[in-house]
């Protein structure tokens, strides 16, 4: 019996190691964008970038390990898009919060979702929050997402008059920007590989000729992690007060994880009985990675959803996943490339994400007004006060108080009355 056997039990699933390694380089060329731009968001904190672009491949490449060798389920993981968002432009610049202290924030959230994997009291939290809460959220990160794709490509601007505008046009960002989108959509529909990855490539080639980027080589020794290697500040997360901002860390890695390995579990015919037998070990490996990666110097990382294109390859085990953990390591010595990459050249894979997060709309009752009308709240909130936080908070208590004055309080999990009431107590007696 091979190694790869004994690790993976490839008969049993009824694959083979040339199977697993396609699916493995077909997973990872679906998301491998996110080495390109987890550090242009994540620079717009004050974060030094290539500091960050080794966290996340290191991150990626921990979190995807772990997954393949813990939990032996092919699904690949990297710093989450939309946290990643939330991190820089809601917590740091939103709310001039230290990106040392915001990392110490990931990693509390990173803490509190092993506990929660350990005792088994994940289930309990994901069935207590209300289906259509937690489509909102998503919808409402899509919206965010929209929002910033938008700002980096020069596409919208802000305007004293009117909040936001349409911006210059006539500037090479914003045409590349959407030549990119254009492309990524296209290739998408055609059913190509890693799409939004050549997106970002052509982009990039293209502002070398028509927008003044300048091109320093592909290949180069890993640079330096220092400069985010264990400067997250935990006490100063404790002393801060950033209650909320943990909690949203929490809820939204809770469930984008648990729906993502759920999804792509059930497209691999993974699921016995509707249920995934390794869930808990499959979460302990998320949770892990998330502390890990706070320590690295990143945002939360979380399972991708994109793991789903290399089940579609015939994946079905970790040594999918550790193909795609291997081929993260080996990114580490293409920093010039990832270096070159401009904003608007990043944008067109944000926008296409966040138009992707949008469909979740359809899975809402519009016609029960006590479901609906707080879904709807939530994902309005987080795009129109920049605030991942604050959706989510309205969100909360608009349900919570619908249901209340409704009479239908017997359909409120108490799990919503306690995120409903942390919520107001800290509007009421800390503030927004």
């Amino acid at each position: 019996m091979s190694i790869a056997e004994k690790l993976f039990r490839l008969k049993e699933s009824g694959t083979d190691v040339r199977t697993e390694v396609i699916a493995g380089v077909t997973t990872f060329l679906t998301m491998a964008y996110i080495i390109f731009v987890n550090p242009t968001i994540l620079a717009d904190a004050g974060m030094p970038k290539d500091a960050v672009f080794v966290a996340t491949c290191l991150a990626a490449a921990l979190g995807t390990g772990i997954m393949a060798l813990y939990a032996n389920y092919p699904i690949g993981m990297a710093p989450g898009m939309g946290l990643n968002a939330y991190f820089a432009y809601a917590v740091v610049v939103g709310m001039g919060v230290p990106w040392t202290v915001a990392l110490g924030a990931v990693f509390i959230s990173g803490c509190l979702f092993v506990l929660v994997s350990v005792f088994g009291l994940r289930e309990m939290i994901v069935t207590g929050i209300p289906t259509s809460l937690r489509t909102a959220i998503t919808v409402g990160l899509g919206l965010f997402l929209g929002l910033i794709a938008l700002k980096s490509a020069g596409i919208v601007a802000a305007s004293p008059a009117t909040m936001v505008t349409v911006g210059d046009l006539h500037k090479p960002g914003a045409l590349l920007a959407i030549v990119g989108f254009l492309l990524i959509v296209t290739l998408d529909r055609l059913r190509v590989r890693g799409a939004i990855l050549i997106g970002i490539v052509a982009v990039t080639v293209l502002s070398f000729f028509f927008g003044g980027n300048t091109f320093h080589g592909i290949v180069a020794a890993p640079p330096s992690l220092a400069p985010t290697f264990g400067k997250l500040d935990v006490l100063g997360a404790f002393h801060t007060g950033i209650l909320n901002v943990v909690l949203v860390f929490f809820l939204v890695e809770l469930f984008d994880a648990t729906g993502t390995l759920m999804g792509v579990a059930a497209r691999a015919g993974l699921l016995v009985e509707g249920k995934m037998q390794r869930l808990n070990r499959a979460l302990l490996a998320d949770s892990c990675a998330i502390v890990a990666g706070s320590a690295l110097g990143t945002s939360s990382t979380t399972a991708y959803v994109e793991s789903a294109a290399g089940v579609q390859a015939g994946g079905r085990t970790g040594l999918t996943a550790l193909v795609v953990a291997l081929l993260f390591l080996a990114c580490l010595f293409i920093s010039p490339l990832a270096g070159a990459v401009p904003a608007y050249a990043t944008a067109p894979a944000l926008l296409f994400v966040a138009c992707l997060m949008l469909r979740d709309l359809a899975g809402i009752d519009w016609n029960e007004t006590t479901e609906s009308i707080p879904a709807a709240v939530t994902a309005l909130l987080i795009p129109f006060t920049y605030s991942i936080a604050h959706g989510i908070a309205f969100g909360f208590i608009t349900y919570a108080a619908l249901k209340l004055l409704t009479g239908r309080v017997r359909e409120v999990r108490p799990i919503v009355w306690l995120i409903a009431l942390v919520f107001i107590f800290k509007y009421v007696w800390i503030g927004a």
